[in-house]
């Protein structure tokens, strides 16, 4: 592996405030670098996630805590433009209600004591091609579904001995087989939410007896915690009404439930909120570490993905100990760089007689 190549796109990555290219580096770097080289870097290179891992390692040690999360969550780095493949197809988002183009990301965050940390993620292949009823055509299918994916991303976690005690997730991942594997498999506890036409009973002999509903249909108060039985799960879960008023003045609710019966409903809200963190990371990969650059090829693509997450990782480094968000972080950087080159420019006014 070339370190040092790895360490200086990284920092290409974070410094850059436009398209960023093997062109654009070596440009960058006036040269000392050729764009070949860049373009060999990212094309016969192999970064994955256990490459991460090592370089997380040591500060999850430093950071990690008994009451550590780990946040399960993805997202799609839209490429409009590139050729349609395995790895660049199209998914659904959920945020604007259509499929969009892109590559899909599930990712694995660790948040404890305020830092958080990318320690494992996953990039969506859709591997196989299969007949879609309400399309009328073959479409792109993935031969694991993102559940299962997570739930081999959060074995790897605890193989890899990281102190956590909730995993915090939305909607898609709070499937049956993914609450059961948590708790009985991991022996950890979880917070998910669940669908509002999601059917829970009352009771053991309720579920028994076929006795379910819609968790929407129940008379829940909000604030107050109930004991439930979810339909496919063979264990008492936790589960609490939460209203919420959207940006746009709408009202919305959450139903969350959890394995750790011990937990009060003002207790889950405040640990449900962590799971914003996650959100932050998305948007730090795509606003400040240039997630969504022209890569073409599959192995470029991973790799620049790679490259990616680790910029992100020495951004939340550096939030730390200057205690500046990422934004601001980059903020200063541009400043810099704008004051480079307007110094730049009045030198280049002189030798033309312009000053």
């Amino acid at each position: 592996m070339n370190q040092k190549l790895l360490e200086v796109y990284s920092d290409y990555l974070i410094s850059s405030f436009s398209y960023t290219t093997a062109t654009g580096l070596s440009g960058m770097l006036d040269g000392s670098v050729s764009h070949d080289k860049v373009t060999r870097f990212l094309s016969s290179e192999d970064f994955d996630v256990k490459t991460l891992w090592k370089r997380v390692k040591p500060l999850v040690r430093k950071h990690e805590r008994d009451d550590g999360v780990l946040v399960v969550d993805d997202t799609i780095i839209e490429k409009p433009y590139t050729d349609e493949s395995d790895l660049v197809c199209w998914h659904y988002d959920h945020g604007k209600g259509r499929s969009v183009k892109g590559i899909n990301l599930v990712n694995v965050l660790y948040e404890a004591g305020g830092v958080r940390l990318p320690v494992n993620y996953a990039v969506v292949e859709k591997d196989l091609w299969g007949w879609d009823e309400k399309k009328g055509k073959e479409v792109r299918k993935s031969s694991i579904t993102k559940n299962e994916q997570v739930r081999q991303m959060l074995k790897a976690c605890v193989q890899n001995n990281i102190r956590f005690r909730y995993v915090i997730a939305d909607t898609w991942y709070s499937a049956a087989e993914t609450m059961t594997f948590i708790h009985k498999k991991l022996e950890r506890f979880f917070l998910l939410p669940l669908k509002s036409n999601r059917n829970v009973a009352l009771s053991k002999q309720a579920k028994e007896q076929g006795q379910c509903q819609a968790v929407s249909s129940l008379a829940l108060e909000q604030g107050q915690t109930y004991q439930v039985w979810v339909e496919q799960c063979d264990f008492p879960l936790l589960l609490t009404k939460r209203v919420f008023t959207n940006e746009d003045a709408s009202e919305g609710t959450l139903y969350l439930v959890t394995n750790d019966v011990t937990l009060r409903a003002e207790q889950m809200d405040t640990l449900y909120q962590r799971r914003w963190s996650v959100e932050e990371y998305h948007a730090s990969l795509k606003g400040n570490t240039a997630l969504a650059a022209p890569t073409k090829t599959k192995r470029t693509q991973l790799n620049h993905v790679f490259a990616s997450i680790y910029a992100f990782v020495k951004l939340e480094v550096m939030r730390v100990e200057v205690k500046l968000n990422h934004f601001a972080l980059r903020s200063k950087l541009y400043v810099k760089a704008l004051q480079a080159s307007f110094d730049e420019l009045r030198r280049l006014k002189t030798l033309a007689g312009l000053a």
